[in-house]
């Protein structure tokens, strides 16, 4: 089971399912682009500008597959991560077992992160307010006192823009979404044609990727369950695993 873990997470957010399902699935958790260890060859901003291909970000799970002896996987992903399943699902479908996705973000990205990462004048933006020393962090107090977002969620933000970094990874991973982006009608019909098992997981409380932004695209999935957990987004946790394990066992 190749996994993609998501935004600020790491290759290791699925290791609680390893007690549960470890001798039913072997696990791989990559870090994501952007993420942990996982560091370009060249991260010059003209160049992390350029993205990756769905073509060749395909090929480079084509190629971890050979070197691993590996014919055939399901995948697992969470919220960002699902940008990255997706595109395999449209590139190599007949190569997967099943299709498990959890708060997919890919299905609805919402408005704003669709502005930074889609939109060029947004993602132009978004470069100058992550390369400025001060500028991401005061829009988000602005926003914070426009309450447009609450504390919580400035805390949760805050930590992610903290230092230079930080800042450039939010940039960098939100460009490299532009080039990601799922192509719904492609993506339902790979599965379906392919006979893909699909598990489609939400939170209850998830007032980020509510289960409501499935509604265009699971029922035409013919062999999707979907499965609504009294969770937040924050929702790879053991209930998260439990459900899963009895899913899949």
């Amino acid at each position: 089971m190749l996994c993609f873990h998501g935004y600020g997470m790491h290759g290791r957010q699925f290791t609680l399912l390893e007690e549960s399902l470890g001798q039913q699935y072997t696990f791989y958790g990559f870090d994501l682009f952007f993420h942990k260890q996982t560091v370009l060859q060249n991260t010059e901003l003209e160049h992390v500008k350029n993205g990756i291909s769905k073509a060749d970000l395909a090929q480079l799970f084509v190629d971890f597959c050979r070197e691993q002896g590996i014919e055939r996987f399901s995948l697992l992903s969470y919220s960002m991560g699902s940008f990255y399943a997706a595109t395999l699902a449209e590139k190599i479908p007949e190569k997967i077992e099943c299709y498990i996705t959890a708060a997919p973000s890919n299905l609805k990205p919402g408005r704003i992160i669709t502005f930074l990462s889609a939109n060029k004048i947004g993602n132009k933006l978004l470069e100058r307010l992550a390369l400025s020393d001060k500028a991401m962090i005061r829009l988000l107090e602005l926003l914070k006192k426009g309450k447009i977002i609450d504390k919580k969620a400035h805390e949760i933000l805050f930590r992610e823009i903290a230092t230079p970094e930080l800042r450039f990874s939010f940039f960098a991973c939100a460009t490299y979404l532009r080039f990601l982006k799922t192509d719904l009608p492609l993506f339902i019909r790979q599965l379906n044609k392919h006979d893909i098992p699909s598990i489609f997981i939400f939170g209850k409380r998830d007032k980020s990727y509510p289960a409501s932004i499935g509604k265009g695209t699971i029922p035409k999935i013919e062999h999707a369950k979907q499965v609504l957990l009294d969770e937040n987004h924050d929702l790879v946790k053991q209930n998260f695993a439990q459900t899963l394990t009895n899913l899949l066992s």
